[in-house]
């Protein structure tokens, strides 16, 4: 019997996990406590990870038409297939959608295989449409996929805001953290924005069910407010950031009043106003953005109509509000639609 610390492959909170093997068989798993991440916690999913290598209800071998048949043979008829299809209505009719598991390797191989040889442009991954717009938003924000926060920042914060996000369910472990961590400090605030009322509302201070595809026009109406109600760290603006008058212009023109805004996004302007007032007035904010996000055809300007929002107030840089150090230059500023 042996151990080895690894990685769960799950979802991206990266949880420490120590792996128990037997005669070279994943016998058990258990949170790894000195993990920076999950401090031995694991979810359901985690700790099920010894589960899911066993052979219990898998193929084992190949099959065609429902007949078991070795590996050429499937081979064989899977070439002759895609060959046939090619053949006869062109190699657009080919098409794969990969896993975001995938390592780059894979990813180079498929391309290779279903681009090169096979001839066809239909090849997508959930890769770009869960992380693409985020990458982007991020590289047309700060010029690189460089997320400012980490974890500390999440438990230092005095207010921290969902959206599109589910934690309890999609990063329970994560959600427990700051579950604790609100525990601990009991001026910090949590806002929910999210069309659905989840199971994270449970511990929100504050809950937004805005109208789905809503998300840029209300961060473009808390910019705009942010600047009328003169909550703008001008300093922090001119020093680490370039092109602001031009996203302001561009985010006034987008959203109107905050009955206006709260109409577009089918909210309470009460509610919505003392979000725009926890968000401007507090300095220590977080903003966990995720695949409700990320996951649309204007994700990437969702993503900057958010990062817009903390530059604005200088909500980037020191523990409990993104940590990183900031940028020598300035940040070029993205006029979000």
């Amino acid at each position: 019997m042996t151990q080895a610390k690894t990685t769960c492959p799950y979802c991206g909170v990266g949880c420490g996990v120590t792996a128990t093997v037997e005669a070279g068989t994943l016998s058990a798993v258990e949170g790894d406590r000195e993990h920076p991440a999950n401090f031995g916690r694991l979810c359901v999913k985690g700790s099920a990870l010894h589960e899911t290598l066993g052979h219990q209800g898998r193929l084992t071998q190949p099959r065609v038409d429902g007949v078991e048949v070795s590996w050429e043979t499937a081979l064989d008829a899977t070439a002759e297939r895609l060959n046939a299809l090619r053949t006869e209505h062109g190699n657009q009719t080919v098409a794969a959608y990969l896993s975001g598991q995938l390592l780059t390797e894979d990813y180079y191989v498929a391309n290779k295989l279903f681009k090169g040889f096979l001839g066809t442009p239909h090849l997508d991954t959930n890769s770009r449409l869960c992380m693409a717009s985020a990458v982007v938003g991020y590289k047309r924000a700060f010029g690189a996929d460089a997320v400012p926060c980490n974890y500390e920042d999440l438990e230092e914060a005095e207010l921290i805001v969902l959206v599109g996000s589910n934690l309890a369910w999609n990063h329970p472990v994560l959600y427990q953290r700051i579950k604790v961590a609100k525990e601990r400090n009991p001026l910090m605030r949590l806002v929910v924005i999210d069309p659905r009322v989840t199971d994270s509302c449970e511990i929100a201070d504050l809950y937004l069910g805005i109208k789905p595809g809503s998300d840029a026009y209300l961060f473009n109406g808390l910019l705009a407010w942010m600047a009328q109600r003169r909550k703008l760290d001008t300093l922090y603006l001119e020093r680490h950031t370039d092109g602001f008058d031009d996203a302001l212009a561009a985010a006034q023109q987008t959203a109107g009043s905050v009955a206006e805004v709260a109409e577009a996004c089918d909210v309470d302007p009460e509610r919505l106003e003392t979000f725009y007032y926890w968000f401007a007035s507090q300095l220590h904010v977080v903003t966990l953005y995720s695949q409700g996000v990320n996951q649309s055809a204007s994700g990437t300007d969702k993503c900057n109509a958010i990062i817009n929002c903390h530059l604005a107030g200088g909500k980037i840089g020191l523990p409990g509000r993104g940590r990183s150090r900031l940028p020598a230059s300035p940040m070029p500023w993205v006029a979000a639609k």
